[in-house]
């Protein structure tokens, strides 16, 4: 896999290399599981339970956990072309080499591309066909609670919280291994940890519902984690060098949700809730912080404005934040939940956008869903969003939801213009979004039985908000695609029956569903009508007293409970949140008498923990801000030369500048900040390398706002760099901004063996020639120039190396353009090129060999 890497696109996603990873000797590895996660890089990474497993295994003596995503169109044709695998990032190991490949299904529009890369791996998609040689192919993630379109594709899924479940299974594979059994008599012993599911051990009965072929092995009840302080979660999490979706510290404080919506499959599926600690927390941020060096903090559970103690959280974690210009982000709130307080403390440090999710805009269809806040609750909570200086604000809808009328539908335009009215007069810049998306009926909920609106009606919808939205350019509507909520809906709640759809729409073309400019229906439509289906079936209303295909699969929440909250739905009338008040009687509990599935023999103690009885508002006062720092105070000013080699030859100019700012973050560096709305790091950095070139004298000069020696500099920045980078010198320089630039930059070029004798005599030619046109496509269109002046000297050293020199003082040619022009048979990757020295125009060096360090 590492051998395409040059000719890519974006090769920082496909080299393994980055800070925090976890590369194992692999000496010390006796089983190897893959983490592969069905989506792009930048998306996978910033999915935090791939974070957690990560951390959990890896902390296990003998495992190692490595980590694969799905390659990009153009990553996958070289594989292809190569007859390569797909491999993981670590250790470049094929997935077909692991001994167990675990995939994480977040969302079912994933589905194809579970099939995709186990084509890559050249590993069989049905697990009835894989030999007994091939690795364990397993599944997790909130859709393992209904997989049972893509079951017949997995060894096992596991359903629930998966740190101690996935080692457990880790480690009857490791036995397995040593004790010679066969794949069957392994899938039985798996069935005896708790929330292991082994599709091939059940089948499809006649009435459609689930039905055991295992005496004894009825019901899959989910695994959970009991407490969370004692769980594993990473303080040194890996940080990309390519920028992922949420690109931040992310620390879960919280798991499950009891409010009791009746849409939400995840408030159902992770029940009960389970705080961390105060102390655990704050260990968590302060060396999580430390040990990335990121510049955003992101506090996140199911329902984080819930969190029992949260001001006591921020107040912990404000005075870091505001110290290092830390901005902190929640997910949407639930209108009401963030004290002023909270709003104070984070209105003082750099400010990330505010949501809600009111779902619904109307209060009776509000009562219907059980989302338990009001008209005036929203509208306060946007008020004092305002008042704190935000000016723009994102409120969640869905449209669709059982009982809904037209004037429910209306009522998100009429509440979006309450909430654009709340905001002071004058408020610049203000802006108001809406977005929406289709309700899809989630199994284990209690709207698990109705009917998904059709997409002519979902178009219908939309078309009127966006008309009534057009009046005031105030507000913004967003929508997800109706295309997409049809398919997601489908298969939501459809069983084996339409695995073979699958695999034909993933053979007609059908990848990356969730992506909307790769979103196409029509495969899916034509895999339907092959098979003679009408999807629409799938989105029908359910009878309550038939069976469903996820029957065998216990959440803890019984369906006496669903059927209970689905009648009271019917009725608008409310159910509260457990966690302070009475019982619901879900069933997820075992303690003070309680019966739960999933703790027979009640041991496991499962009940709500939280840091207070009764939750924090506006009790805690936030801590008084510190006297306010001048971040653009300038203190020192320091030129840092730096190597740049090995797998950080790939690094782009804009991934080298957010690599230094969170390696100095990490080194306790304080760089001094730029004034303005949104402040930057004073870095400036010389003519940017290309990607791929080596350099032993690059160069970024830094503003500090607190001065350290330059030794001292060199000693806290050197760790905290990733492998292939280390500071080599550090010079004091005058405190002006302008910094003198190397204009000349000599390279050596070392070419393969093959076609050195070649290469080295297309060096002679130029050398000898009295002009050379270089000619390349640019983004405005096709440019040329004489590459010859630009080079005053090359050197031939045998064997197979070249040393040019380039004076770049009037133009520029990129040193990869220049060589492949003069060698126009050299593939990129084959070849090396290495820039070992830079000087000024005079001819004075610019990086002398010997740097004071006082």
């Amino acid at each position: 896999m590492r051998e395409c890497v040059a000719s890519l696109q974006k090769p920082t996603q496909y080299l393994g290399a980055e800070w925090g990873r976890v590369a194992k000797d692999p000496q010390s590895v006796r089983l190897r599981v893959a983490l592969a996660f069905p989506d792009l890089y930048e998306v996978g990474m910033s999915y935090v339970g791939g974070r957690i497993l990560y951390e959990a295994v890896n902390r296990q003596d003998g495992l190692a956990a490595e980590r694969v995503f799905t390659p990009s169109d153009e990553a996958a044709a070289m594989l292809r072309g190569q007859g390569a695998p797909l491999c993981t990032l670590e250790s470049d190991t094929p997935l077909g080499a692991c001994d167990v490949l675990a995939f994480h299904l977040t969302h079912e529009l994933c589905y194809t591309n579970v099939l995709y890369m186990l084509d890559l791996a050249g590993l069989a998609f049905r697990a009835a066909d894989r030999g007994e040689d091939a690795p364990l192919v397993i599944a997790g993630g909130g859709c393992a609670f209904n997989a049972e379109p893509v079951a017949p594709f997995f060894d096992a899924m596991v359903i629930g919280d998966g740190e101690q479940a996935l080692v457990d299974i880790l480690r009857a594979v490791e036995a397995a291994k040593g004790q010679g059994m066969t794949r069957r008599e392994l899938l039985t012993r798996l069935t005896a940890i708790q929330g292991v599911y082994i599709p091939a051990f059940f089948d499809v009965g006649p009435d459609g519902g689930p039905r055991p072929l295992v005496p004894g092995y009825d019901t899959v009840e989910k695994a959970i984690v009991a407490d969370l302080d004692a769980a594993p979660f990473p303080t040194c999490q890996i940080v990309p060098f390519a920028q992922s979706v949420h690109d931040r510290l992310a620390v879960e404080i919280a798991r499950g949700c009891t409010r009791g919506c009746r849409f939400c499959h995840a408030g159902m599926i992770y029940r009960p809730v389970r705080e961390r600690s105060l102390d655990g927390l704050e260990t968590l941020v302060t060396e999580g912080l430390n040990r990335t060096g990121y510049e955003e903090l992101s506090f996140l559970s199911l329902s984080t404005g819930d969190f029992s103690a949260l001001e006591s959280l921020f107040a912990r974690s404000i005075d870091r934040c505001r110290r290092d210009q830390v901005a902190v982000s929640l997910p949407s709130l639930r209108a009401g939940t963030l004290s002023d307080a909270i709003l104070s403390m984070m209105a003082g440090i750099r400010r990330t956008g505010a949501t809600m999710a009111p779902e619904a805009a109307t209060q009776r269809l509000r009562d219907v869903i059980n989302k338990g806040i009001t008209e005036d609750d929203i509208l306060d909570h946007a008020s004092r969003l305002f008042a704190h200086g935000w000016q723009q604000v994102k409120l969640y809808f869905m449209i669709g939801l059982p009982t809904e009328t037209d004037e429910d539908v209306e009522g998100i335009f009429h509440l979006a213009k309450k909430v654009l009215a709340a905001a002071p007069p004058g408020t610049k810049r203000l802006q108001v979004t809406a977005a929406i998306s289709p309700f899809v009926p989630k199994p284990h909920t209690p709207f698990q039985w109705e009917a998904q609106i059709g997409l002519e009606t979902v178009r219908e919808r939309v078309a009127r908000l966006r008309e009534l939205f057009s009046t005031d350019r105030r507000l913004t509507l967003r929508w997800h695609e109706p295309e997409m909520s049809f398919l997601e809906g489908v298969f939501s709640r459809a069983g084996r029956e339409l695995a073979p759809l699958i695999e034909a729409a993933y053979r007609d073309g059908a990848l990356f569903c969730s992506w909307v400019d790769r979103f196409d229906l029509a495969p899916w439509r034509r895999a339907f009508e092959a098979a003679g289906l009408d999807p629409a079936r799938w989105l029908a209303a359910r009878d309550p007293d038939a069976p469903l295909p996820w029957d065998h699969l216990s959440c803890g929440v019984t369906p006496g409970y669903l059927r209970r909250e689905r009648e009271k739905a019917l009725r608008g009338a409310a159910t509260a949140d457990c966690r302070y008040g009475d019982c619901s009687g879900c069933g997820v509990c075992s303690f003070e008498g309680r019966k739960s599935g999933l703790d027979p023999a009640g041991q496991g103690d499962i009940r709500p923990r939280l840091n207070r009885a009764a939750r924090e508002h506006d009790l805690v006062a936030a801590p008084p801000a510190p006297p306010r720092e001048d971040l653009t105070r300038k203190e020192a000013h320091l030129r840092v030369w730096f190597s740049k080699v090995g797998s950080a030859v790939y690094l782009s100019q804009l991934e080298l500048t957010r690599l230094f700012e969170r390696a100095l973050r990490r080194g306790g560096l304080k760089p001094s900040f730029s004034a303005g709305y949104h402040p930057l790091p004073q870095l400036s950095f010389g003519r940017a390398l290309p990607v791929g070139v080596a350099s032993r004298a690059e160069w970024l000069a830094i503003f500090l706002r607190q001065a350290v020696t330059p030794r001292e500099f060199a000693e806290r920045l050197n760790p905290n760099l990733p492998e292939g980078m280390a500071v080599l010198g550090v010079e004091p320089l005058a405190p002006g901004r302008k910094v003198a630039q190397p204009a000349i930059e000599t390279f050596g070029l070392t070419v393969p063996e093959a076609c050195a004798e070649a290469c080295l005599e297309a060096w002679r030619a130029f050398a000898d020639a009295a002009s050379f046109p270089v000619t390349w496509e640019s983004k405005k269109g096709p440019r040329s120039l004489d590459a010859r002046p630009l080079v005053a000297a090359v050197s031939i050293l045998e064997p197979a190396m070249v040393r040019f020199t380039c004076t770049f003082t009037e133009t520029y040619v990129s040193p990869l353009r220049l060589v492949e022009a003069v060698c126009p048979g050299l593939v990129r990757g084959s070849y090396e090129l290495t820039k070992i020295g830079v000087a000024y125009a005079d001819g004075t060096a610019a990086f002398p060999p010997t740097m004071n360090q006082n």
